[in-house]
C-alpha cells in the first residue's frame, strides 16, 4: 500500500509562514539598530561591538523576563502591539535599578500556529519599546510548536543586556537609616497580578473586556492593557544629579517583596501606604473582589512602579525632577534601624 508523503506542514509547522513572518519584521528590527550593531537580520547570532567609550571598568548587566498572563488580554482583545512594549520596558527597569543603561534586546516568540500578522504586531511593540529605551533589537526566535499551545495563543519572553561602570553600580549597599523612600507612580497594573484580575473580572463577574467602567474612565481592556511604564528617562537624569542609594522595580511580590531585596543588614523600610494616590483600578479590584490589604500589597504594585532611596537632602530634587519628566513622585517612607524587612503602615 502506497502511503502519502508526510511533510512538516502536515505536522503543523509551516516553514513558509515562518519565512513570511521574518520578512515582515525585518524593517521593524532594523529600525532599532545603531552603529554598534554589526550583524544583519537573519544571522545565527546578533553581533554587538564590545567597545564602550567613556567607561573605565564597564560591567554588563543582563536580565530575562516575560509579561505573564497579561498575554491573555492580548488574546482576548486581538490587540498585540502593546505587549512587546510591556516586555522591553519591564526588562529595562530590571537592569536600570542597578544603574545600567540598555544596550540590546532579544526576544523569544512561540506559538502553536504561526500567524505572520500577529507576529508583526508583537514585534512592532518590541521595536517601539527598544527605540524608546535606546536599545537595539538584535536577535530573537520565532518558534511554531503545534499541539503545545492553545489555539491562537503564544508565549513571549525577552532578554536584555545593559552597561554600567563598576564604580557606579547601585545595589542597595549604601542604604542607611535616615534615608528616605520615594515612590514613582506606575501607569497601572504594569505586568503583575493579571491571574487574580482575570479571575475576578472575567471568571467571577463575567465582564467582557469592552465593558465601560465609570471609575476607570474607559473600558476594562483600555485599563488592563496600559503599557508598563519605563523609568529610563527620569532615572537616567537622576543618576547625573543625585546620589541614589537604592532602586527597586515594583513587580511580582509588590512593594514588600521587592524593596526588601535591596536592603542591607540592619536596615528596615517603613512605608506609609497613605503617602500616595494608588489609582482607581486597585480600589476597584479590592472592592469587587473583597481582597484584603495584605493580598493587595503583595500581588500588585498599588500605584508605585519604581522606588528611589536617597538622602533626605536630595528628596525634593528627586521629586521635582520626576515631575518635570511627567512622573508623579512622593516621599512614601523612610529607612530605620532594624532587621531586613518592609513594614507597611
Amino acid at each position: 500500500m502506497t502511503q502519502t508523503k508526510l511533510t512538516y506542514k502536515d505536522a503543523g509547522v509551516d516553514i513558509d509562514s515562518g519565512n513570511q513572518a521574518t520578512a515582515r519584521i525585518k524593517k521593524l528590527v532594523k529600525s532599532t539598530y545603531n552603529k554598534k550593531v554589526l550583524s544583519e537580520v537573519g544571522a545565527f547570532g546578533g553581533f554587538y561591538s564590545g567597545r564602550f567609550a567613556g567607561y573605565k571598568k564597564p560591567v554588563l548587566i543582563s536580565s530575562a523576563d516575560g509579561v505573564g498572563t497579561k498575554l491573555k488580554l492580548a488574546f482576548m482583545t486581538g490587540i498585540h502591539d502593546t505587549i512587546g512594549e510591556d516586555l522591553v520596558n519591564h526588562c529595562t527597569n530590571d537592569i536600570l535599578v542597578h544603574g545600567a543603561l540598555p544596550l540590546y534586546f532579544l526576544d523569544y516568540f512561540a506559538t502553536g500556529k504561526l500567524k505572520p500578522g500577529v507576529v508583526e504586531q508583537v514585534i512592532t511593540g518590541l521595536a517601539r519599546g527598544c527605540k524608546n529605551n535606546n536599545c537595539s533589537l538584535i536577535g530573537g526566535e520565532i518558534a511554531e510548536m503545534p499541539g503545545f499551545y492553545r489555539r491562537a495563543e503564544y508565549d513571549l519572553a525577552g532578554f536584555i543586556v545593559g552597561i554600567v561602570d563598576r564604580s557606579r553600580i547601585i545595589d542597595g549597599g549604601k542604604i542607611k537609616p535616615g534615608h528616605v523612600i520615594i515612590g514613582l507612580e506606575s501607569s497601572g497594573l504594569h505586568t503583575n497580578g493579571y491571574s487574580l484580575v482575570r479571575k475576578l473580572f472575567f471568571d467571577r463577574l463575567k465582564y467582557p473586556p469592552s465593558r465601560r467602567i465609570p471609575e476607570l474612565g474607559g473600558t476594562l481592556a483600555e485599563e488592563l492593557l496600559k503599557v508598563h511604564r519605563s523609568y529610563l528617562k527620569v532615572i537616567k537624569r537622576l543618576l547625573v544629579v543625585v546620589s541614589i542609594k537604592g532602586l527597586a522595580h515594583i513587580t511580582g511580590g509588590g512593594i514588600p517583596g521587592n524593596l526588601v531585596r535591596i536592603l542591607p543588614a540592619g536596615c528596615r523600610a517603613v512605608v506609609d501606604t497613605a503617602g500616595w494616590q494608588r489609582g482607581a483600578i486597585f480600589d476597584l479590584i479590592q472592592k469587587l473582589g473583597s481582597v484584603d490589604d495584605n493580598e493587595m500589597y503583595r500581588t500588585f504594585n498599588m500605584g508605585i512602579g519604581m522606588i528611589v532611596v536617597c538622602g533626605k537632602k536630595d528628596a525634593d530634587r528627586v521629586i521635582r525632577l520626576c515631575r518635570r519628566n511627567d512622573v508623579t513622585a512622593n516621599v512614601v517612607g523612610e529607612i530605620v534601624k532594624g532587621g531586613r524587612q518592609v513594614i507597611l503602615r
